[in-house]
């Protein structure tokens, strides 16, 4: 790899122990991607909530610290594991508490916004089309480089904290304008209609694209899709697919048309159809089962989901056997007390977390200590997921939702 004067001597540990570990972390990882150099980077986004570091990796950030470690361009955090606000009352432990304390307190002498949010793109300072970053948390990364045009690999913890750090990232994969093309076609019969069925198109598109390195393009969209719906479908197709980045001909900013995103002719289109939904929703119907959590999440809820979910759950009240656990940024939950949104969802005897996203935040123990086995969500991303924590997973729209917590059965 070729590295600057400055980068050499970042290297070479005249600018101090966490740089240098930072600089050997990245010169690694490029020579695994074949990169050339290094890039540099605007801003950082780092996940790293306390199940997934454990108490080693909250070790590892104190020693950075104790060597005098400091990130040199803005760099933020996705949700963390605890709301330690609400932390007893789901069931989670003092220990798993005193760990997110301590991971708090290094990360903010480290110099990183404690911002706890997967929704940064819609709440802090989104990147602008061609703008470098370094992001962790899959559904950023895949709006940013889609929606907004940005460019970004997924970057894993220790990928994003040695951004931080140097303000510069190992030039591969999507900073490489070759790495953007289209590599598949898709064509849609059937309009989304919700927050939804954008996530079911996103997990269908994901399932059938299954790697990294493919860049699907849509075609058929005929109405503008808003920020929660790309939210959702990205979130989706990377959960589904491993997929950072997709073009929507006539939406995305890099797809004004076909000829923009391949190169030369492009690939026969597969269309999607009705099939493919209906295969999709039957591994998560049930119809009928009790519900023991309903969960918003997966992406963090914006302000204007927040409002409408508020709008569904006025005057009502959950059934006293399920649980509801509504997600959302420190920010919108600002915005939601100012609001009076906090107040009128919690009312029905939801909860809505902070700064946290469930599956982040130590689920199979929360599952175990609260019995909570049937799961139903709005949000196909998390349905994928959480599975692996012990749960049975359904799917629903947010309206659906809300009508089988308040009946205890889903609907």
């Amino acid at each position: 790899m070729r590295l600057t004067e400055e980068e050499k001597a970042m290297a070479a540990g005249e600018i101090g122990k966490p740089i240098q570990w930072a600089m050997e972390h990245m010169i690694q990882v490029g020579r695994q991607f074949d990169a050339q150099d290094l890039v540099t980077v605007s801003q950082a986004h780092m996940m790293g909530d306390p199940e997934s570091l454990g108490p080693a990796g909250v070790d590892f950030l104190e020693d950075l610290v104790s060597k005098g470690g400091k990130v040199c361009i803005p760099m933020i955090t996705d949700p963390r594991g605890v709301d330690l606000s609400y932390y007893k009352e789901l069931g989670q432990t003092e220990e798993m508490a005193s760990l997110e304390r301590r991971l708090i307190a290094a990360c903010r002498a480290l110099g990183i916004l404690m911002t706890n949010t997967c929704i940064n793109y819609q709440t802090i300072s989104a990147p602008v089309l061609r703008d470098h970053v370094a992001f962790g948390d899959t559904g950023v990364v895949i709006y940013s480089n889609s929606v907004l045009g940005a460019r970004s690999n997924f970057e894993g913890g220790p990928s994003a904290l040695a951004s931080g750090l140097t303000g510069r990232t190992p030039r591969y994969g999507l900073h490489l304008d070759a790495k953007r093309q289209g590599t598949m076609r898709f064509t849609i019969k059937n309009q989304p209609e919700n927050l939804t069925d954008w996530g079911i198109l996103g997990g269908i598109v994901g399932r059938l694209a299954g790697s990294y390195w493919q860049v699907p393009v849509i075609e058929g969209v005929e109405n503008t899709p808003s920020s929660d719906d790309m939210k959702h479908f990205g979130a989706a197709m990377a959960s589904y697919g491993s997929v950072p980045l997709f073009h929507i001909v006539g939406v995305t900013p890099e797809a004004p048309n076909l000829a923009a995103v391949f190169s030369g002719t492009p690939p026969a289109a597969r269309a999607i159809v009705d099939e493919d939904y209906r295969s999709f929703k039957a591994v998560f119907d049930a119809r009928g089962s009790k519900v023991d959590v309903v969960v918003f999440a997966a992406p963090q809820l914006s302000l204007i989901e927040m409002s409408t979910l508020a709008q569904l759950l006025d005057d009502r009240r959950i059934h006293s056997k399920t649980a509801m656990i509504v997600c959302t940024s420190p920010s919108v939950a600002a915005d939601c007390d100012r609001m009076g949104l906090t107040q009128r969802i919690e009312d029905s005897g939801a909860k809505v977390l902070r700064g946290t996203c469930f599956y982040q935040q130590f689920a199979r123990e929360m599952g175990e200590a609260n019995g909570w086995r049937r799961l139903l969500s709005n949000s196909t991303k998390i349905v994928n997921i959480i599975s692996g924590y012990g749960y049975q997973p359904s799917l629903a729209s947010m309206e659906q939702c809300v009508e089988s917590a308040i009946k205890g059965e889903i609907v």
